[in-house]
């Protein structure tokens, strides 16, 4: 009898299967330099390859993990070693792009950072964008919804896909690649696969809007001494710079200070303020837009809400400044959070989080920083190297979102770390209807079994 390497290797060619010793040399995840654990590991080229995967898998009941830039950080591509993973690393073309709709079809293995370029060349801004870019791809970001510096002008991934391509899991192709901005005919199917984590079909290719690359684009890093000053200075920009602010970034000064240490980012700012806000807008008048920009920060200078700034005068200037953001290797290790609550009740909730940290022990490291302007705060807590005491600060970041109406994952899905605490931000009516959607399209539980919910009757 053919063994399923051999069977896969007539689907995709003898150098697309990896197994043994060279699938040990992969690393399991951005957060995990241990060597990746899996039966197989097959790397198709088309959705047509990927269906012929999946009837086999499901003819021998192999369960499979889709993995795209390994940087998740719930656990959602973790495999054991009895599961095939399939890669979609050779799915990486932009397919076609419209000039006149302003819409592209692009195969799920993309970078989105490559994305990002290319679009960029022919006058397109695809608008998701999040410190990953270099690594992560367009399928995971649809898988998991991700959000990024963005949400709060262009929204999650799900407001830029117009149709996609999925495979489920008896082989089954769904093809919704509808590239019209109304399509109002029916179910949404799409909407199943944006944000399943692969446990309900394979994504292969994505149908997104684009947007008119921007003409002009002001940066500030401005320091702040209270939270009231912080929301003050959003809901000015949002309502003075006439649409334009499309990312406004808050860090703690616990996050701040400990990124801006020697050998790692130079400060270009005393590191005592309590906050630091890093926001940008873009827009398509050069000239006005800058001018909007300055006047706007000049009357939060002279209102008391802004006690300090730097603007950059280049773009290296720019990139190193989003660097003290997104660049967070120095904290490293710890545990990193990410939830999403009403701005209103961030600053008692981060207050919530400190008493609870301290009473449990005073030195733990709490850093804190987010979009905000979405709602999303993500937390690092150590120095922690592993699981040992996961469990406690679960509870302590997760308990303290209790009657704040808050959700436990802003951003970066369930997964595996989040499952248990899945029913503190989903009722009980809803998580049982999830597990009635994973019974009806993945009956045998094949595909990214473990993760985020499952089947009915099974715990």
């Amino acid at each position: 009898m053919i063994n399923l390497e051999d069977r896969l290797r007539q689907i995709v060619g003898e150098k697309d299967v990896i197994s043994g010793p060279d699938l040990l040399e992969r690393a399991t995840s951005y957060w995990d330099s241990s060597p990746t654990l899996a039966k197989a590991m097959v790397r198709p080229r088309s959705t047509e390859q990927v269906s012929d995967i999946l009837r086999i898998c499901n003819e021998l009941h192999q369960t499979v993990v889709v993995q795209g830039g390994l940087t998740g950080a719930v656990k959602g591509a973790s495999t054991q070693p009895e599961d095939l993973i399939i890669s979609l690393e050779k799915m990486t073309d932009i397919e076609s792009v419209d000039q006149l709709d302003g819409v592209a079809v692009i195969q799920a293995g993309a970078i989105l950072q490559t994305v990002q370029e290319q679009l960029a060349e022919q006058g397109f801004l695809f608008p998701l964008d999040l410190g990953a870019r270099g690594s992560c791809t367009i399928g995971g970001n649809v898988a998991t919804n991700a959000g990024g510096i963005n949400v709060l002008r262009y929204g999650m991934i799900r407001n830029s896909v117009l149709g996609l391509e999925a495979v489920l899991a008896d082989g089954t192709i769904i093809s919704s690649m509808s590239e019209m901005l109304k399509n109002n005919t029916g179910y949404d199917l799409k909407q199943l696969f944006i944000g399943s984590e692969g446990t309900l079909g394979v994504v292969t290719r994505v149908v997104v809007k684009l947007h008119p690359l921007p003409k002009s684009r002001q940066t500030a890093l401005l320091a702040m001494e209270s939270f009231d000053a912080v929301v003050d200075l959003l809901k000015t920009l949002k309502s003075d710079l006439a649409g334009t602010l499309s990312a406004y970034e808050v860090m703690w000064n616990n996050y701040f200070s400990s990124v801006t240490v020697d050998g790692a980012h130079a400060s270009p700012l005393s590191r005592d303020y309590p906050y630091y806000v890093l926001t940008e807008a873009e827009g398509a008048n050069p000239t006005a837009d800058e001018e909007r920009f300055q006047r706007v920060l000049e009357q939060a200078f002279e209102g008391g809400g802004v006690v300090d700034a730097v603007l950059p005068k280049s773009e290296v200037e720019r990139d190193a400044l989003w660097a003290i953001r997104e660049d967070f290797d120095v904290v490293l290790p710890a545990y990193l959070y990410d939830v999403s609550l009403p701005i209103r009740s961030m600053s008692l909730y981060v207050d919530r989080v400190k008493i609870a940290l301290s009473e449990w022990r005073e030195d733990t490291l709490l850093l804190i920083f987010g979009h905000i302007a979405d709602g999303n705060l993500h937390i690092f807590i150590g120095p922690f190297g592993d699981d040992a005491h996961r469990e406690r600060c679960d509870g302590i970041v997760y308990g303290c979102l209790e009657g704040l109406k808050g959700s436990i994952s802003a951003e970066h899905g369930i997964g595996v770390d989040k499952k248990a605490w899945l029913s503190s931000t989903r009722s009980g009516s809803e998580t049982r209807l999830m597990k009635s959607l994973k019974g009806l399209l993945d009956p045998t539980n094949l595909l990214n079994p473990g993760k985020v919910v499952d089947r009915e009757g099974q715990e």
